[in-house]
């Protein structure tokens, strides 16, 4: 082989190496989130990213059920994580999610929360009953777990008709937030996780209620990749990381149970 020829070649090598890397760097990864998970999302995200520089990574939050009902229109998703099972679980029967990918990730935790000084939260009957609070914020039963949870949570504690009149409902749970934050509602039904974020974590008081306070309502959290992600090696990886411990660690720092 001439000099110039060996010298053609490697040039060549070098550039199909280049491209390999590039084409490695372009991965990318978009995942549908409950809101709940908005702020834990980042950290997960990061230390994935420790493992995965190559990987780009997408996020978008919102109401769970709304989230499932953009995937079976064709948004471009690839891993879809809900505040429950129930989705996932819809996502591989309608075939747009796979069967072999879904999994139970993490359980959330509701809470009881006000930014309301002197609100006693002990006793959820005598919150609902007291003159001082006149809305109660919750996330949209129809589309929210935590909605859900809260629901059950006012049946179980025998005020769900009293209640009725003083609910203002929020989109997602992080609307539902924004409604107590902002005194906007006196109390509201959050998620564990928000309360406990570095923006909440000093502002107001909350009490956790319990599983057995919303009975027949489960906070699993359950991720499945999408049609779509199944094709996305980078996607697997993601979501078979949501199991490593050190995804656990973050998860139970950010108020979540983990398998």
């Amino acid at each position: 082989m001439s000099c110039g020829l060996r010298r053609t070649v490697s040039r060549l090598a070098v550039i199909v190496l280049a491209l390999g890397s590039l084409a490695r760097g372009a991965e990318t990864v978009s995942v549908a989130a409950a809101s709940n998970l908005i702020y834990v999302l980042d950290a997960l995200t990061a230390e994935f990213k420790r493992g995965a520089p190559g990987v780009a990574v997408t996020l978008t939050t919102g109401a769970s059920g709304s989230l499932f009902a953009q995937i079976k229109q064709g948004a471009p998703f690839d891993v879809f994580l809900s505040a429950d099972t129930e989705y996932p679980r819809e996502a591989v029967a309608q075939r747009i999610g796979a069967a072999d990918t879904l999994r139970t990730f993490a359980t959330g935790r509701i809470v009881l929360w006000t930014t309301h000084d002197g609100l006693d939260l002990t006793d959820l009957a005598i919150v609902v009953r007291g003159a001082k609070v006149r809305k109660i914020a919750l996330a949209n039963p129809l589309t929210a777990p935590y909605g859900r949870a809260a629901q059950a949570a006012l049946a179980h504690a025998g005020v769900r008709q009293e209640a009725a009149a003083k609910l203002v409902v929020g989109e997602n749970i992080s609307q539902t937030a924004q409604f107590v934050e902002t005194g906007n509602a006196e109390v509201g039904f959050v998620a564990l996780s928000l309360v406990l974020s570095p923006r909440l974590k000093s502002v107001g008081t909350w009490r956790e209620l319990p599983a057995a306070a919303h009975p027949g309502v489960t906070l699993d959290h359950a991720g499945v990749l999408t049609e779509r992600g199944a094709r996305n090696a980078a996607a697997r990886r993601y979501l078979d990381f949501l199991a490593s411990e050190s995804a656990k660690k973050i998860l139970r720092a950010s108020g979540y149970n983990v398998p």
